[in-house]
């Protein structure tokens, strides 16, 4: 019989054109922007295969016929395409129908541009594990920020009393950065707006509720958000991972 609570669908957002890349994106989308000769979107594809997952929904805008036409090497694949870029939260929202009914428990949902490091429990099948959506609505990986590489700007979370907080506008750092790597369970788009929307205001709604779950990744994780994070990223990353 089939674990229930497996994870079997996931969701890539790459629809963003990656403005902070300057240049480097005229051309190209930044999925397809490499390291170590491999586009951002194939390391993140490798890592995902290990999984044999039964669905993986890819949204896309910005030149979104050469990540398509980059993707056809890979098998259970589907596209969500919008006209224009409808954020984080919107993308997934609209992409909905074709990750169901494989996500109904729950499915992963991945920026299509971080790499990490993988440590001795794979990322995704450590998010895995923990994944409970009897007591989550959304499970966040979240790395210190004295593991994180690359385009490092302020943090994003706290831990108090084993809950995460997101920073408040007016504090200046917080000590981890969500990963961009999550699990995420379909009814928190209950009552959503259509159109674009950030995830960030769906993190901030299972945190009041107290059903914003985390784990802490334990590996080194690379933000490649500009030109100059691609020579940091390829001096430090294990091609192998």
């Amino acid at each position: 019989m089939n674990n229930p609570l497996k994870i079997r669908a996931c969701m890539i957002l790459a629809a963003g054109r990656g403005i902070r890349m300057r240049e480097l994106t005229e051309n190209k989308p930044k999925p397809l922007i490499e390291i170590h000769q491999k586009p951002l979107i194939g390391h993140l594809m490798d890592k995902i295969q290990r999984l044999n997952l039964s669905k993986i929904v890819v949204n896309t805008c910005y030149k979104g016929d050469m990540i398509r036409d980059y993707l056809k090497q890979f098998p259970n694949i589907l596209f969500s395409n919008e006209t224009v870029a409808l954020e984080t939260g919107g993308g997934v929202k609209k992409a909905l129908p074709l990750l169901l009914p494989e996500g109904e428990n729950g499915f992963f949902v991945c920026n299509a541009d971080p790499l990490w490091d993988e440590p001795s429990i794979p990322l995704l099948n450590a998010l895995e594990n923990v994944w409970n959506p009897e007591k989550m609505d959304i499970l966040l990986s979240i790395v210190p920020k004295n593991q994180a590489f690359g385009h490092i700007e302020k943090g994003n979370y706290f831990i108090e009393n084993n809950q995460l907080r997101r920073i408040l506008p007016e504090e200046t750092d917080a000590p981890y950065l969500f990963t961009g790597i999550q699990i995420m369970h379909p009814r928190i788009f209950k009552n959503t707006p259509n159109g674009a929307f950030s995830s960030r205001d769906l993190y901030d709604i299972a945190q009041k509720k107290q059903r914003l779950g985390f784990i802490i990744f334990d590996g080194n994780w690379f933000h490649v958000g500009t030109p100059e994070a691609i020579l940091e990223t390829e001096k430090i990353y294990d091609i192998h991972n």
